[in-house]
């Protein structure tokens, strides 16, 4: 089958499939005039390959897998690298709650602003000036930073 018919069949790009190749995630034969050609069983595997993906998997983790997808046996290395995957997404949506959180308090900051976050609203909102203290000539019209 040609790599336009595997490509419309499972649902992805031409371009998907040739990345799927340099990765080593999938394999195809060459004609003698240089065009791919793949056996059937390639659009379950980039279904596969697709749904891996869509689970946080990077095309690394995927080709690490590969032997036991090929022979349909799962190892209890391949187990272990899916449980340290998920581990490693659930840390990140830690990391992402917590930078949600923080956003939020950011926004209620924004919306319902304090003295003690918004120096503009602190009294005096700025430091009455004081030449002499600054050093500056009494006649200078620039604020001086006090």
């Amino acid at each position: 089958m040609r790599i336009g018919e595997v490509a419309e069949r499972a649902g992805v790009s031409t371009r998907a499939l040739r990345y799927y190749e340099e990765q080593g995630l999938l394999a195809s034969e060459r004609t003698p005039s240089g065009q791919r050609t793949y056996p059937e069983s390639a659009v379950e595997k980039v279904q596969l390959i697709q749904q891996l993906f869509a689970a946080g998997l990077s095309s690394r983790t995927i080709v690490q897998l590969m032997p036991c997808i090929e022979v349909g046996v799962g190892s209890s290395e391949a187990f272990e690298l899916l449980a340290a995957e998920r581990d490693r997404i659930t840390a990140a949506m830690a990391d992402l709650a917590a930078a949600r959180d923080a956003l939020d308090r950011v926004i209620d900051m924004a919306v319902h602003p304090t003295a003690e976050h918004c120096p503009a609203l602190r009294e005096p909102a700025w430091a009455p000036y004081d030449a002499a203290a600054a050093g500056a000539d009494a006649s200078d019209p620039r604020p001086a930073l006090v």
